[in-house]
């Protein structure tokens, strides 16, 4: 995607540059840009407000009058909601209003705005406006040459204090570096005029992340050829030969003499 570059006076410059389509070139997601608008916009909130309960009213405990006999309602104290001067039902209190948005959210919904300006012929590219002490005049004359009426936002490379305090007094012109842009300030802005040298800053910016992936990353690599795995069959374990008995033979000799003498023994009884 191309887009001219024109000049201070509006006119053509005679060149083109490239956007890059993962930036400028994708389908806008409106509700990426709900998110984060509402988001900022929570941020703002400072969340301060604040009203007297019924025990933080400065007045008397005391029972106001009799329960029976006065012919009036029954009243408790003149801290009671009911009364002039009393406290507040559920009043508001102090709490934060954040609300949290991933970075990849808020990406999505700054570049989903410039896809909505650049296809309403709102984002314009212009050449960088160079000055050596603020000018007003030169800022407007800009501006005007560029067919800028309304709000507008000038997108710079990095921080112009220069062309910051030239235009600070134009009413509806705000100049923010580029990558400091927010989703509500380029949706804010009728016209949203980009230097030509901060849109490298811009694409930077808002670039999507590609990760890697593992498979890719081995593609280019050679594979080697996997080695064959051949099975080699155990051995069959050797039976096992009984084992022997092991006969004591001084254990052998005394058994045979006692068996002599209890024989002897025997006979000599008889």
């Amino acid at each position: 995607m191309k887009l001219t570059v024109y000049n201070r006076e509006g006119a053509e410059a005679g060149r083109s540059i490239e956007l890059d389509d993962a930036v400028f070139g994708l389908e806008p997601n409106d509700h990426a840009i709900w998110l984060d608008v509402k988001a900022i916009q929570a941020h703002k909130r400072q969340g301060t407000h604040k009203t007297k309960e019924r025990s933080e009213v400065a007045k008397s405990r005391r029972k106001l009058y009799r329960q029976k006999g006065t012919g009036n309602a029954r009243a408790g104290d003149a801290k009671s909601p009911l009364r002039k001067g009393g406290g507040t039902i559920f009043g508001p209190r102090p709490h934060e209003y954040k609300l949290r948005v991933n970075q990849k959210t808020k990406q999505l919904a700054r570049r989903s705005a410039l896809r909505y300006k650049l296809d309403g012929d709102a984002l314009r590219v212009v050449e960088d406006l160079v000055l050596d002490v603020p000018k007003t005049r030169d800022v407007a004359g800009m501006l005007q040459g560029n067919g800028v009426a309304g709000k507008a936002l000038v997108l710079t490379n990095g921080i112009d204090d220069v062309l910051y305090r030239s235009a600070r007094n134009i009413p509806g012109i705000r100049v923010l570096p580029a990558d400091q842009a927010s989703t509500l300030d380029l949706m804010n802005a009728k016209t949203v005029l980009l230097q030509e040298g901060a849109v490298d800053v811009l694409t930077e910016a808002l670039r999507p992340a590609v990760k890697a992936s593992a498979t890719s990353a081995s593609a280019d690599e050679p594979v080697a050829p996997a080695e064959p795995v051949i099975d080699t069959p155990e051995p069959a374990a050797e039976p096992v030969a009984p084992a022997e008995p092991v006969i004591d033979d001084e254990a052998a000799d005394a058994s045979d003499a006692a068996d002599t003498d209890v024989a002897e023994g025997g006979d000599d009884n008889a």
